[in-house]
């Protein structure tokens, strides 16, 4: 969300927005723990809190098997188990003071560069806008080197072959600079037609048409292994078909349709699309013949028209994010905690 509205704004701006995605090899067991401390105590956690997180990472080891095979202890002053429910909470303490040492390294320059920097635990975007297409590889060359340099002071390494180039033009026929990482012994990123992030596919122009259509052949391919659970004649009764279509379906077809579902959004080809699937749902809900008229099957089967149904979650989605408090009350709530311990 924060991506797509940052790009919608650079277009508002009549400006074009370019992206790099790069990945950082073996994040959790990469974190180098006298780092981790050292962003703990500067982020002002309690000194029991602090000893606690100590004595169980400090003086650890480490012993390999396979099959028949121990190996002896190594010890060890990296990582963390990535399973752990305090994994993500850590690394994102951890990748804090990369961020502002990168957003100062860009300050400073002579030449000014306008890249941001966006953090998905491992998953990692620099961001940059600009109206000239020149610049645009060359701001985000310099931005990579310089953060590849940041991450390798801290520990931590960029998988240079899984790194993506992509760029948001809507102009016809746009030009698509390719960009070559040989200075950090990387190859050369090719700018693709769909770009994949996070479950999420973006194309050029952020209308979602690819996004939509991946995951409503995703439930089509469900709903075909679905019918060996029940027809017309034996198996699941239709009121539970409809519940198993409700639960299991729809949530995979309306993955984060908030992306493209808004108001003022071309959202024809996408419905369209959705309601072929339904239609789909509907008759083997009610085990109809395919001839059978959508509306009326639909309505038969007790499914709420998709279009409706998006603007439902869609007024729920807009009540939870209005309860979500300002980001200054947070930080008052969290001032008055600090001063109370």
């Amino acid at each position: 969300m924060y991506l797509t509205h940052f790009i919608c704004t650079d277009w508002a701006k009549e400006c074009h927005t370019s992206i790099i995605a790069f990945d950082i090899a073996q994040f959790f067991l990469s974190l180098n723990h006298d780092f981790l401390f050292l962003c703990l105590a500067k982020a002002g956690l309690n000194t029991n809190i602090l000893k606690f997180f100590k004595s169980y990472h400090f003086n650890r080891s480490i012993i390999y098997t396979w099959n028949n095979f121990i190996s002896q202890k190594f010890t060890t002053s990296i990582g963390i188990s990535q399973g752990l429910a305090l994994s993500p909470i850590l690394s994102a303490i951890y990748l804090v003071p990369i961020i502002k040492t990168f957003k100062k390294k860009i300050k400073n320059l002579k030449k000014k560069i306008s890249t941001d920097i966006l953090f998905f635990i491992d998953n990692s975007l620099l961001i940059s806008q600009e109206k000239s297409y020149e610049l645009f590889s060359t701001f985000l060359l310099s931005s990579y080197n310089m953060i590849s340099k940041i991450l390798s002071d801290t520990g931590l390494v960029i998988e240079h072959d899984k790194s993506e180039v992509f760029h948001f033009i809507r102009v016809h026929n746009p030009p698509n600079p390719s960009i070559n990482l040989i200075s950090v012994s990387g190859p050369i990123l090719h700018l693709k037609p769909i770009w994949r992030y996070l479950g999420f596919f973006f194309n050029q122009k952020l209308n979602f048409h690819y996004h939509v259509h991946h995951y409503a052949t995703k439930c089509f391919l469900t709903l075909n292994t679905m019918k060996m659970l029940g027809n017309s004649s034996r198996g699941l009764l239709p009121t539970q078909k409809q519940l198993l279509y409700r639960m299991c379906i729809v949530p995979i077809a309306l993955y984060e349709f908030q992306l493209w579902f808004f108001k003022g959004a071309l959202t024809v080809k996408n419905i369209i699309e959705l309601k072929k699937m339904q239609c789909k749902a509907a008759l083997w809900i009610i085990g109809a013949f395919c001839t059978s008229l959508s509306e009326g099957v639909k309505a038969i089967a007790s499914l709420v028209p998709i279009n409706l149904h998006l603007k439902k979650l869609n007024g729920q989605y807009h009540l939870r994010y209005a309860t979500i408090p300002p980001f200054h009350a947070i930080n008052s709530l969290l001032d008055k905690h600090q001063n109370r311990n």
